[in-house]
This record gives structure tokens, C-alpha cells and sequence, in this order.
């Protein structure tokens, strides 16, 4: 079922090439594995074509999520993310207004990455220079950006509220089929981003001031994993929505927290980060509800579970290996080892 009515200004933007290797990441590829699973499985809902997009969608929201918000968690910089959010949604409603107003074809999502890149650029200049007013100086830009949207969704009386829910607390319809080939294209740019300059960015993360005496390039490297923020909320409210967007950069990475080593915790939060999107869009349909809640409150499921798992095992080993070092003595008066 085609959704083009959702973004009626896509055809416009959409070149016969485009369409083409859409077609056929959609169709050929993503389409024909879900297809094939759905055949052999029995479950329907993967072989309808908005589901499909979905699914794609929750993959690469999966995988870009936590590869950036590993680094923001650590820094202790959650707040970002969802300051970046605000600023999306400002983004949407600026594109929106144009659309209504002026009749300008302005995709809703360029103009929140567009709006989102420049507020990164500026949030890490806040981060860079406000010192211990940080948090105050993310607020205002968080605030600002969420008045600025709201303001312009009033002004045309009300007429982009409608379109404007859809990003707000996300929706499975909103994924329309250049939307989620627009999200692949997203998702390439981010890892291969974070791919490049992985090293530095960890350099950076745990040791800012000794990688600035070794030379590194440390404001041109948070500025890369700001921007890469911003694009990485834009992706992910098509699901999400702008209140909960932030939810998976940090998130699965809590989760994932009891594992060793930045590499393989990273590998940790992108497999919680999959569990977590994927069963949250099967139980959104499912059950109608919204998607990015139900994702969220999957998310925060597993990460309950990583805490327990880890208690548990601390206890037990405790039981096993007593803190002195001696055997135990059981109940009948033997010994345990």
C-alpha cells in the first residue's frame, strides 16, 4: 500500500534513478527476504509492504542509535540527544510551515536534519564554552527550539497540527518508502563515520585532555559526533518521535553496560538496541499501540533484566567463592566448595 500521501511533495523530489534504487532496496532485496521469512513462517504481518519499511526502519534505528549514544553515555552527555530532538522537531514544523504557507515542496525531514545539524554545531559550542552552566545553556537551546516549532504550527491556525503528531510521538505509517531508503543512506553515513574516526573518538571519550596533547583534533571530532547525533535523531523520530527519540542512544547502551570492553559493549547495546526495536514494532501492531513507547518500554525491560542478571550472578558467585577465601560450611555441617 502506498503511503505518498503522507509527504505528497516526494514525487517531486524523486528522480527516475531514485526511484529505481529504491524499488529495489525496498522491493528486490528487503522486500523479497521478508517475504521469504513471512512464507515460511506464518506471519502475515511481514509480507505487508508498510510493515516491511518499518522493520527496515527499526534495523537501521538499531544500529545507528547506540554506535552514537555509546559515546554520549560515556561522556555523560545524554542530554544532547534529546536537545537535538527539540530542535528536529523545530526542523519539522519549519518545513511544514513552508509547505502551507508558501506552497514550497520542503521535505519535513531535510528540513529537520538541516535545522538538527546546525543546533548540534551550536550545542557543542555551548558544551565547549559554558563550563559549569552546561546543562543551563542545553536547556535554553532544548526550550528555544521546542517554542520555535511551537510557535510556527500556531501561526498557520492550526493547519500542520495534524501533520506534526505523526513526529511527535512516532508512527509505523509515517515510513514512507523514500523515508526508510532515506534511513539506509543515513545509517551508511553514520557508521561509516564512526568507523573512520572510531579511535580519536574514544581517545576523546575517556581522556580529553591527553588527547589534545597528543594532537588530536578534539573540537573537530566532537563536532563530527554532534552532527552525526543530529542525524541520528532525525532518522530515528520517524519511529520514535521527538519525545522519546533520545531513548535509543542511551538506552541500549545502559543495558549493555555490565559487559567489558568499549568494543564489545558496543556490540552488546546494538543487539539489545535490535531485540528492542523489533519487538517493539511486532507488539505496535499487534496491539495498536505506539510504536516508540512500546519500543522504549521494551528497552527499559532489558535493561531491568542486565541489572537482575548481573545481581544475580554477583550473589551467586558470592555464594560460591566467600570473600575470605575459606570453604562454607553447609547446613549438615559439611563443607561446600
Amino acid at each position: 500500500m502506498s503511503l505518498s500521501y503522507i509527504y505528497p511533495d516526494a514525487s517531486t523530489l524523486t528522480a527516475t534513478p531514485v526511484e529505481g534504487g529504491v524499488e529495489f532496496l525496498l522491493d528486490t532485496l528487503w522486500g523479497t527476504v521478508l517475504d521469504v521469512i513471512a512464507g515460511l513462517t506464518g506471519i502475515d504481518m511481514l509480507a505487508f509492504p508498510f510493515m516491511q519499511r518499518a522493520y527496515l526502519a527499526a534495523v537501521c534505528i538499531a544500529v545507528i542509535g547506540p554506535l552514537v549514544g555509546v559515546f554520549l553515555v560515556h561522556r555523560e552527555m545524554a542530554m544532547i540527544a534529546d536537545t537535538l530532538a527539540h530542535s528536529a522537531f523545530a526542523g519539522v514544523a519549519a518545513g511544514l510551515f513552508v509547505n502551507a504557507v508558501y506552497a514550497v515542496a520542503v521535505p519535513p525531514l531535510l528540513s529537520a536534519l538541516v535545522v538538527a545539524a546546525v543546533a548540534a554545531l551550536l550545542v557543542q559550542t555551548l558544551v565547549d564554552y559554558a563550563g559549569a552552566y552546561r546543562d543551563t545553556s542545553l536547556a535554553i537551546v532544548l526550550t528555544g527550539a521546542f517554542a520555535i516549532g511551537s510557535v510556527l504550527i500556531t501561526a498557520t491556525d492550526g493547519g500542520i497540527a495534524v501533520g506534526i503528531n505523526a513526529y511527535l510521538f512516532g508512527s509505523l505509517a509515517t515510513v514512507s518508502r523514500l523515508n526508510a531508503a532515506l534511513l539506509v543512506v543515513l545509517s551508511v553515513v553514520v557508521t561509516v563515520g564512526i568507523a573512520l574516526a572510531y579511535r580519536p573518538l574514544v581517545y576523546i571519550t575517556f581522556d580529553e585532555v591527553g588527547a589534545r596533547a597528543s594532537g588530536i583534533g578534539v573540537k573537530r571530532y566532537n563536532q563530527l559526533l554532534a552532527v552525526l547525533t543530529a542525524v541520528v535523531v532525525v532518522g530515528t523520530m520517524q519511529i520514535m518521535g521527538v519525545i522519546l527519540v533520545a531513548a535509543m542512544l542511551v538506552v541500549p547502551v545502559a543495558a549493555a553496560a555490565p559487559v567489558r570492553g568499549f568494543k564489545r559493549a558496543t556490540v552488546a547495546a546494538v543487539g539489545v538496541a535490535q531485540l528492542a526495536t523489533i519487538t517493539g514494532v511486532s507488539l505496535s501492531y499487534l496491539y495498536d499501540v505506539a510504536a516508540g513507547g512500546t519500543i522504549v518500554l521494551v528497552g527499559i525491560g532489558l535493561y531491568v533484566a542486565s541489572k537482575l542478571g548481573v545481581r544475580l550472578r554477583r550473589r551467586g558467585a558470592a555464594e560460591v567463592s566467600p570473600p575470605d577465601g575459606r570453604k562454607q560450611t553447609a547446613a549438615d555441617g559439611g563443607t561446600e566448595e
